[in-house]
């Protein structure tokens, strides 16, 4: 798929390695619909790169489906899906304040996978009715994971479990796509400049830069980018999980 093409739905579209995503399609005459829960910062986001924002849950059933519904008008179509919508969700099991609540657990696996799946199968079910392209392509899913999916840390239980979800419903989606035409992939990053670590101490900052073993820093939000557009551009990938985080490999703690 050339990004010129591209009709993209971005969940967590509005900041972070989303944002970055929607900027590079977009710069390269992508159209893009941004979905968020944050509105102030959706709207100045799709602004400021020329793209559309829709609010939209990634729990909510039949939220997300007429927020689909809605960007596949706008767009005029719609051929790809990249879910960066998530939370950390960290916390030990059994915590100072006693065992972690079964809530917290289930919160982070419903945004962070089951969120995922939701748009994942709203998304597949709109691109299946698409033209076949060259290789009878109709479609890309680009789902996003963690390291932590496979080192998850002390703390990491929940975030762990549901980035290695994820992973795991990657194989099993693009198999079962592959009859209309829909690649699904999924990227595990490493530790990356994102707001989550805005105003962390320069100490810790510093430390976790030196965690990663080359290029000794965080990764970048546009190197996520990159990989999403190898990933459209590339359609013999399909139904693998990549990896992008300068070989670093999480300790325990």
């Amino acid at each position: 798929m050339q990004l010129d093409q591209v009709k993209a739905v971005i969940t967590g579209g509005a900041s972070g390695l989303g944002f970055a995503v929607a900027k590079h399609l977009a710069a390269r005459g992508g159209k893009v619909a941004l979905l968020d829960v944050n509105d102030e910062k959706g709207n100045a986001s799709a602004a400021e790169i020329g793209a559309s924002y829709f609010r939209a849950d990634v729990t909510n059933e039949e939220g997300v489906v007429a927020a689909l519904n809605d960007a596949h008008a706008k767009l005029g179509g719609l051929n790809v899906l990249v879910n960066c919508a998530g939370i950390l969700g960290s916390g030990r099991v059994l915590g100072k304040e006693g065992p972690m609540p079964l809530k917290t657990f289930a919160t982070t696996v419903t945004v962070n996978l089951i969120g995922s799946f939701n748009v994942s199968k709203a998304a597949a079910n709109l691109m299946q009715n698409n033209a076949p392209g060259e290789d009878g392509e109709r479609g890309v899913i680009v789902n996003t994971a963690s390291v932590a999916a496979y080192e998850g840390q002390i703390g990491q239980a929940a975030y762990s479990a549901s980035k290695g979800g994820v992973v795991g419903m990657t194989l099993p989606m693009a198999r079962e796509f592959a009859r209309i035409g829909v690649r699904v992939m999924t990227i595990a990053p490493g530790v990356f400049h994102t707001p989550m670590v805005d105003g962390m101490p320069e100490q810790v900052y510093q430390s976790l830069c030196a965690q990663v073993p080359y290029p000794s820093r965080l990764g970048k939000p546009e190197e996520y980018a990159d990989t999403v557009a190898f990933i459209l551009q590339n359609r013999y990938l399909n139904g693998e999980t990549i990896r992008i985080d300068g070989a670093i490999r999480l300790a325990p703690k």
